[in-house]
């Protein structure tokens, strides 16, 4: 494992890349566009937040939990909250079996995520997105304009010894940002960028 940045070449301000994705819990492909679509019982869309993420990393595991939080928090429990939420997972599944489709129900299941969690076999998502790590997340506005690409908070695995803190994720940075846009406030300044394990990529 690779301990890598994200990086800041999609810039703030653009808009969403576009995706058709399959989700492995329901076994339907969904899009962009059909996730940030209002929940009929829920209220408008105020955002949409894309995690790209893995089974296997150390530094997805740790912030798993409070994924799940951020998404009952924002989400709602059936994706009626304000916040479209979408986690996607773009590795090597060949060369990484462990993140494979069953793998990533079980991981969702056991974490109760309340959001899709979608396979990106080509990893044309990924590098439209410029993801270069998991996690890295990218928080939209209601207008899909990119305001927040950084870390989830400042805490780390205990693993590592050299970057322990022996706290547990709190998500403050991202519940930052989220009630910065809700807000309508402009972006944050000095985002920290997120620290996680490299994408998997294929070799070409």
């Amino acid at each position: 494992m690779a301990r890598t940045e994200s990086n800041s070449e999609l810039s703030l301000g653009t808009i969403a890349p576009a995706f058709e994705l399959l989700d492995v819990r329901s076994n339907t492909v969904l899009s962009r566009d059909e996730i940030f679509a209002s929940h009929p019982q829920g209220c408008p869309r105020l955002g949409l937040l894309v995690i790209f993420a893995s089974v296997h990393c150390p530094f997805v595991q740790h912030v798993e939990d409070q994924l799940a939080r951020i998404g009952r928090d924002f989400n709602g429990l059936a994706g009626e909250g304000p916040l479209a939420i979408v986690a996607i997972n773009s590795n090597d599944t060949d060369a990484y079996p462990q993140d494979a489709p069953h793998f990533m129900r079980f991981q969702a299941d056991r974490c109760s995520w309340s959001f899709p969690y979608l396979v990106d076999p080509s990893q044309e998502v990924a590098r439209a997105y410029h993801a270069a790590c998991t996690p890295d997340v990218y928080l939209f506005d209601r207008e899909l304009k990119l305001a927040y690409h950084g870390q989830i908070d400042g805490t780390r695995p205990n693993k590592y010894a050299d970057i322990s803190d022996g706290k547990a994720s709190d998500g403050a940075d991202l519940r930052a940002a989220i009630q910065n846009m809700f807000a309508r406030q402009p972006p944050l300044e000095n985002q920290v960028p997120a620290l996680g394990c490299n994408i998997k990529w294929r070799e070409s």
